[in-house]
Parts: C-alpha cells; sequence; structure tokens
C-alpha cells in the first residue's frame, strides 16, 4: 500500500491548510470569531509601569499564552523618567506597526503573494501642550501618524499597492485608531 505525504502550504510563513480552516471554522460558527484580549498594568514609580500579558479568550475558550509577556512603559529623562521601556505613545506606534505588516502579510498568504522583506517607518507628531494642560485646543493624542513600507516580493507595481493597502484594510489596530473605539474607565480603591 503506497503512502501518501501531505504538503503543507506555507507562504509567507502562514499555515494557508491551517489559516483557511479557521477561516472556514469561523464562517461555521461566527460566535468562535468573538476575542477577549487582556492586560494588567501595574505603576513601578514616576513614568514606570509594566502591563503583564497572560492569557485571552478566543474560539469559545480562555487561552494561556506560551509565554507570559511582560511590557515596560516609561518616560525618557527629558520627560522626567527614568527610559525604562519605550513610552506608552511609541507603544502604540509598535502595536500599529506590527498589526498593519502580520495583516499585510495573511492577506498576502491568503492571495498566493510571497513576500521575501518586509520593513516600515512610523512616526507621529504630538504636542505636549495638550498632555500637559497648557492648552485646550491642542488635542493630548497623536496629530498626525505616517507609516512607509519598503516590500521586497516577486509582485508588479499594481500588486506592491495592493499589498500596502491590505494592511491598514484588515489591520484591528489600525481601525481602532484610525476609527476610535469606545473605552470606559473606572476606578476603586486597593
Amino acid at each position: 500500500m503506497e503512502q501518501q505525504t501531505v504538503k503543507t502550504r506555507i507562504v509567507n510563513g502562514v499555515n494557508l491548510d491551517r489559516l483557511f480552516e479557521t477561516i472556514d471554522a469561523m464562517k461555521a460558527a461566527p460566535t468562535m470569531a468573538k476575542f477577549n484580549f487582556r492586560a494588567n498594568n501595574e505603576w513601578m514609580g514616576c513614568g514606570h509601569s509594566r502591563t503583564t500579558v497572560k492569557s485571552f479568550h478566543g474560539a469559545h475558550e480562555d487561552i494561556d499564552h506560551k509565554n507570559m509577556f511582560m511590557l515596560e512603559a516609561d518616560e525618557p529623562d527629558i520627560l522626567l523618567g527614568q527610559d525604562m521601556g519605550a513610552n506608552p505613545v511609541e507603544h502604540l506606534l509598535h502595536a500599529i506597526a506590527g498589526c498593519v505588516t502580520s495583516a499585510m502579510v495573511y492577506h498576502a498568504a491568503a492571495k498566493g503573494i510571497e513576500i521575501q522583506e518586509v520593513e516600515s517607518k512610523i512616526e507621529g507628531n504630538i504636542d505636549l501642550q495638550g498632555f500637559l494642560g497648557l492648552r485646550d485646543d491642542i488635542r493630548r493624542g497623536y496629530e498626525s501618524i505616517r507609516m512607509t513600507f519598503k516590500i521586497k516580493a516577486d509582485a508588479s507595481d499594481e500588486e506592491l499597492e495592493e499589498l500596502v493597502k491590505l494592511g491598514p484594510t484588515y489591520s484591528p489596530v489600525f481601525d481602532s485608531v484610525s476609527k476610535g473605539v469606545p473605552i470606559t474607565v473606572t476606578g476603586e480603591r486597593m
């Protein structure tokens, strides 16, 4: 009896068989697509805080990450911090860049477009007069954010343009930041 081997289809590091199985499962049971991500933050002193990420809820179950992640946030010396980590607005740039990139790579893989390399540069402008409460007419967050990709792929110019659009189109972080999302903040005594 001859045994057949099934070759796993990998494009851009993405296992296409698993990707399409996941898509089909979520089409069949849309509630599987409901995820809840969570993080716990602890103030360490001055501008320094530490966020711990251990688990999330998705596909109808609580799932522990393979590793617990600790993210350090602080402010640079010029903003009175100790520079123990990227500041929160730099973490936001990281979140946008990471999410837009992975959305682009996953959707390109699903379309069969192979990418060899991707680099991006992301930067944003903030006027701290808003944060410091010096002027109410200046927003407290980013005034603008710009992201530029460099992509190496066997693709035409038109396909490269399409690739660049895939990330922002499908990125949950890009959507949350560019369209806004309701945030509820509450407090209680320790």
